[in-house]
């Protein structure tokens, strides 16, 4: 698959299958043996990542993602951006609490066949706890 290709997968992950809310694209463009290796879940293939994906989702159901840039070489694909939701619901163990969020990530992405194998995250989980007022905002000097 070239990279054009590859990238294509990440955006429809992103756009369409949680921007849109379409979750079958996951079922389209995940392997059955994909694994997450950062949000670790009882099932792999498009069933764990949509077990990922609707942990985030119950916390901030407007959940949306904006992919602000996105490279790739050979099987691989970074994709960088942030997301935004309104914690209107549980998420990992916190209660609801009304807050607006925007979350910087970056992540990489395996690509085998058309399909996305295996994946690495890296979000700003320190942010998003200072921002649902959970940890303290570091102090300015």
């Amino acid at each position: 698959m070239s990279t054009e290709t590859n990238k294509k997968i990440v955006h429809r992950i992103f756009e369409e299958g949680i921007n849109q809310n379409k979750p079958g694209v996951f079922d389209e463009v995940i392997a059955a043996t994909y694994v997450n290796h950062d949000f670790p879940v009882p099932a792999h293939g498009a069933e764990g990542f949509k077990m990922v994906i609707g942990m985030f989702k119950a916390g901030f159901p407007d959940l949306n993602v904006i992919l602000e840039n996105t490279l790739a070489e050979g099987e691989r694909v970074a994709s960088q951006g942030y997301f935004s939701g309104t914690h209107r619901g549980e998420f990992n163990g916190i209660p609801a609490t009304g807050k607006s969020v925007k979350v910087k990530y970056i992540d990489l992405w395996r690509i085998e066949n058309g399909k996305a194998v295996e994946n690495w995250v890296q979000m700003d989980m320190i942010g998003l706890m200072q921002q649902l007022g959970v940890m303290p905002a570091p102090t300015q000097p």
